[in-house]
């Protein structure tokens, strides 16, 4: 296929521009029922948000992540979905915006920001250098810098090399992604240490960024792998996709899953076998009064039913099975966060499980909002680089 034929055909625009609008028309009327229950119930719609909020921005950093380990390694499978990452990245602005509610919400999210608990808490006195609200407003403002500005730089060297095709871009981007996934493992890890794990202040875990990282890459290429199968069916893309650009997709999954459970049962095996006191409540909250439940869903549905499908070569070539996998996997990552913030606001001993409204009304509202904003980005560029020297290379892989 010619490279000039990759723009975007106007029935596809159509309907990009039409499912963007029923998005963003869903997520505002969602917001509108969130923003009520802002006020009707401000400590769950605090809680509701910010785990709501960590999928998408899971979604947005994992895709960032790998552009920039497509760029450092290269292969057919990062050139085929490149533009979808790329317009994941760009919504990091938007999402810098969506941040500001989880800032208000800190009194009411996070007990270190309360002077009162702090100063009759020696361990919190010990944290408070590091957990205090200026600090922690201060840290959040340094990583979306560092995130916007490295996807920033790297979509407009991918935009140049649409128009001009320099050879030389690409080494640009090559040479910009390496430090640039060390700035994502750093800045995630503490993004991660911050938002999360500081929600239960006395508890710690020396693997959550690198979980969380696992998790992010997983999220994103669930989410890309099943959109590029809903695109395939159409133009430009059915002419490009092939069994063996979703074989290798498909591999990459398997891959993450296989790391996210490793680090999760590493984490639960280290913390279990310790017994200790500021470490295993964390856990006994997650297995007692229902939410054991979640944990043995997330065991079965988002480890041992992927796995053993995507170990199926057949699977992972062919549309019509591998997306409903990376639907499922999509889905259990919403179970994951849920499990591992909802949890964080009640005592030990005494559990319940428990879901809001809220829970659904969140997820929906962000989701729309971000979808819609995805889409745009979507629609601005053509659906593969065009400019790029291995274009060719990848388009005749699984062809030969």
């Amino acid at each position: 296929m010619s490279t000039a034929g990759f723009a975007i055909p106007a029935e596809l625009d159509r309907d990009l521009r039409r499912f963007r609008t029923r998005s963003l028309m869903v997520g505002g009327a969602a917001l509108l029922l969130v923003a009520a229950g802002a006020f009707l119930n401000p400590p769950q719609f605090f809680r509701s948000y910010l785990w709501a909020y960590l999928f998408y921005i899971g979604v947005t950093l994992g895709s960032t992540a790998l552009m920039m380990l497509h760029h450092l390694t290269g292969g057919a499978w990062g050139l085929v979905i490149r533009r979808l990452l790329e317009s994941a990245s760009r919504t990091l602005p938007v999402l810098a915006l969506l941040f500001v509610p989880v800032l208000f919400g800190i009194p009411l999210l996070y007990e270190w920001s309360h002077t009162d608990v702090v100063a009759r808490d020696e361990l919190l006195r010990a944290k408070a250098p590091y957990l205090n609200v200026p600090f922690f407003i201060a840290r959040t403002v340094v990583y979306f810098l560092l995130w916007v500005a490295l996807a920033r730089l790297l979509n407009r060297w991918s935009l140049a090399q649409d128009r001009t095709g320099d050879p030389g871009l690409a080494r640009k981007m090559s040479a910009l992604s390496g430090p640039g996934l060390l700035i994502y493992g750093l800045t995630v890890s503490f993004a991660m240490v911050d938002w999360v794990m500081s929600l239960e202040p006395h508890w710690w875990s020396t693997i959550i960024g690198m979980l969380f990282m696992a998790a992010q890459g997983l999220s994103a290429l669930s989410f890309i792998v099943a959109l590029v199968v809903l695109l395939s069916k159409r133009e430009p893309l059915r002419s490009v996709l092939t069994p063996r650009h979703l074989h290798d997709l498909g591999k990459l999954m398997l891959a993450f899953v296989m790391l996210w459970a490793y680090l999760s049962f590493s984490q639960l095996l280290i913390i279990w076998s310790g017994n200790l006191t500021d470490e295993i409540p964390w856990y006994l909250k997650r297995l007692q009064g229902g939410w054991g439940i979640i944990g043995i869903l997330l065991v079965l549905f988002h480890f041992a039913l992927p796995f053993a499908l995507l170990l199926s070569r057949d699977i992972k070539r062919s549309t019509r099975t591998l997306a409903p996998v990376a639907g499922l996997v999509l889905a259990m990552r919403l179970f994951d966060l849920f499990w591992w913030v909802a949890p964080a606001f009640q005592e030990t001993g005494h559990v319940s499980f428990h879901v809001h409204w809220l829970d659904f009304a969140a997820p929906v509202a962000l989701g729309g909002l971000w979808l819609a904003a995805f889409l745009w980005q979507l629609q601005k560029r053509p659906l593969m680089p065009v400019g790029d020297p291995n274009l060719e290379e990848a388009l005749a892989h699984g062809r030969e």
